[in-house]
């Protein structure tokens, strides 16, 4: 895919290998993107296909990489501390000091990335009130459910305002309005140039949401571009595109051949 102007993320032959001998994984076999400013990124591909551990890298979470990768014009390897204080990440499952309040918690994750006193408390102050939490504000999160948690875990991914966002299944435990508020949100942060790297099992909101899809199969990236220009005859929507494309098989001939166990006497 083709783009005008200076990609914020520059990557050249990115391979990952874990383990050793007989067990060795090569999870990443050879990325080659170029990521360009107010792109909402769609990374989908099949369990273990590499999506996670391509956003670990991208966030300087795993260091030992093969290839070479530019954000911001800057060499992964050498400036991720400048880099980093530029992104944000979202994990699905993330580590969360749920002994703090929310409030607590979001000044701690603004402190870290320098923000002074002011700008930090109005900034969590208008994202506790855009995701509904003002009265929860104060309670200690050891007693949040999931969904709450990860409302905490987003906003604490974007107080610093980054130029990237990096999302890993953001959606996880949320309610419905809290998903139109997330969709709401990315749109908007893309629409202000902001870019959006979203991985997700979701297929319906990658569709909507995002104007590049990047498919990742046994560690390459296999399509590229937009959904319009992607889907075929056989694929109207991108959980088609996804079965076409990764060689999964017919799910009805897949739950004939399950349901027969239960059938049979």
């Amino acid at each position: 895919m083709t783009q005008n102007g200076f990609p914020l993320i520059k990557i050249r032959g990115l391979k990952k290998t874990f383990g050793n001998g007989n067990t060795k994984n090569e999870v990443l076999k050879g990325i080659n993107l170029d990521i360009y400013p107010g792109q909402i990124i769609g990374y989908i591909g099949p369990n273990g296909a590499g999506k996670s551990t391509t956003v670990k890298i991208l966030c300087g979470i795993i260091t030992d990489f093969e290839g070479d990768i530019k954000v911001f014009g800057n060499d992964l390897r050498d400036d991720s501390i400048e880099i980093k204080k530029r992104i944000g990440y979202v994990p699905e499952n993330g580590a969360m000091y749920d002994l703090l309040t929310p409030n607590e918690y979001l000044t701690f994750i603004g402190t870290l990335y320098g923000l002074d006193a002011t700008k930090l408390a109005n900034r969590a102050n208008h994202l506790l009130s855009f995701f509904e939490m003002e009265k929860h504000a104060d309670q200690r999160m050891d007693t949040f459910s999931k969904g709450m948690k990860q409302k905490i875990l987003i906003m604490s991914g974007i107080i610093n305002d980054p130029d990237i966002l990096f999302l890993d299944e953001p959606l996880s435990g949320l309610d419905a309005n809290s998903v139109i508020l997330v969709k709401e949100m990315l749109t908007r942060l893309a629409a202000n140039g902001k870019t959006i790297f979203y991985c997700s099992h979701l297929m319906d909101v990658v569709e909507k949401i995002s104007d590049r899809i990047l498919l990742i199969d046994g560690g390459n990236v296999i399509a590229d571009g937009k959904f319009d220009e992607l889907k075929t005859e056989q694929s109207a929507t991108l959980e088609q595109l996804f079965a076409q494309l990764t060689g999964r098989k017919n799910g009805d001939a897949n739950t004939d051949v399950l349901f027969k166990a239960f059938d049979e006497n």
